[in-house]
């Protein structure tokens, strides 16, 4: 039987990942495609299906969360439009590169050794933060969620950054003054990665706009959502003009994903990111593992490897999705102990 072109069995495996992504972007704020994209290489798809459907999934999951986001005020429609500006730039470079090295038979591996490098050098910073307590920007708490952009709230570099006045200079929300080009220079640079790797940029722009720019958490997570709305947009409709898009990937994992989303963005009434900032790090390390697994059975030609590596991937989506879940449930039977009472009864 088959559903979308696809057998039920893998319809199944996309809504149930899609299910676990989603909560992962409600929670982070993160479109998910570092995962999506990633595993439909491992499960043999071609360079430009896997990065244009992960497009297509991102477009979809942010549209949601940015609306909710604009509700809080947490979006800087200045800062979104020249981010959607360097980032239009960026997608078509990144897009046209990676068509040259499909050509030259090169593009699986690119994407594949960028995913190691990127995926594991952001996990291991993630995760030492982490573990070493320090600041990796990517806590929602309620001591940065603030619009007040005082020194203390801005990293070092980002200050150092600021410093510099090279005309034109933006005001932004938070009380945040920065140079136009140091904007667009981080626009591009994430639009390349979105265009090349096929990944929203979210977990990469969002912590820039933290560190480099020095916008608030909050206003760097909603105007990165607001973003990832055209960026994704845009790299899944050039994708699709080339056949690059693949409905049957992406409407079940968008159909796990939209219930997926509201269950993650529970969570982040009820959980303290800092908690979970060491498992989200892991499943950096992990999903940058999984592709580093593939690439060495691709060359050594052992095929078992390619099913290790998609093992490794789910695994890190369900680990993480799960802990939130959990934290989640723990922290309601914290606050209610009648819960704990009932479940005795």
């Amino acid at each position: 039987m088959e559903v979308l072109g696809v057998g039920v069995e893998l319809l199944a495996t996309f809504t149930g990942f899609g299910l676990l992504v989603g909560i992962l972007f409600g929670f982070f704020g993160m479109g998910g495609s570092f995962l999506v994209t990633p595993a439909l290489l491992v499960m043999g798809y071609e360079p430009n299906v896997a990065v244009g459907s992960g497009l297509a999934f991102v477009f979809g999951t942010s549209v949601i969360a940015t609306l909710k986001h604009r509700d809080l005020g947490q979006v800087d429609y200045k800062l979104g439009g020249l981010m959607i500006a360097g980032t239009t730039a960026g997608i078509e470079v990144g897009k046209v590169g990676l068509e040259h090295l499909q050509e030259m038979g090169l593009a699986d591996s690119a994407v594949s050794v960028a995913y190691v490098g990127l995926l594991g050098a952001i996990g291991a910073f993630v995760t030492y933060s982490a573990v070493t307590g320090g600041d990796d920007g990517l806590s929602h708490d309620a001591e940065t969620a603030t619009d007040g952009g005082e020194d203390d709230d801005i990293p070092a570099v980002a200050r150092t950054i600021q410093s510099y006045r090279v005309w034109p200079m933006i005001s932004l929300r938070g009380g945040v003054t920065v140079s136009l080009w140091m904007i667009l220079l981080v626009a591009f640079a994430t639009g390349l990665l979105s265009g090349f790797l096929g990944v929203g940029g979210g977990f990469i722009r969002m912590p820039a706009l933290f560190y480099l720019v020095g916008v608030p958490v909050p206003v760097a997570v909603g105007t990165d959502l607001f973003e990832i709305v055209f960026s994704g947009g845009i790299g899944s409709f050039l994708y699709a003009q080339s056949g690059a898009v693949d409905l049957s990937i992406v409407v079940p994992l968008l159909a796990g994903s939209a219930l997926g989303a509201r269950l993650g963005a529970g969570a982040t009434s009820l959980v303290d990111e800092d908690d979970i900032k060491v498992y989200f790090g892991v499943m950096l390390l992990l999903g940058a593992l999984a592709v580093a697994v593939r690439q060495v059975g691709g060359y050594l030609g052992v095929d078992v490897l390619d099913t290790v590596s998609l093992v490794i991937i789910l695994g890190a989506a369900l680990l993480v999705s799960g802990a939130v879940v959990l934290s989640s449930v723990r922290e309601l039977r914290a606050e209610d102990p009648a819960v704990d009472r009932s479940t005795a009864d």
